[in-house]
């Protein structure tokens, strides 16, 4: 059975576990088209691609 070397202490131990319970809402939306998306991700919305609101990107029409 393994141990450890050393002791941890009651504060390291802790604050490594404060990370598990966080609870973070990780859907935007956005200011132009009002559709939900990732945080800090582009995303499509009627053919055109928005981050940050604004318009990064158009879908090309093949002919």
């Amino acid at each position: 059975m393994a141990h450890p070397k050393r002791k941890i202490s009651k504060t390291r131990r802790d604050k490594r576990r404060t990370h598990d319970k966080a609870v973070v809402n990780n859907i935007a939306t956005c200011p132009t088209t009002g559709q939900p998306h990732l945080f800090h991700r582009a995303h499509w919305h009627e053919g055109k691609l928005y981050y940050k609101g604004k318009v990064v990107m158009e879908k090309e029409v093949a002919i």
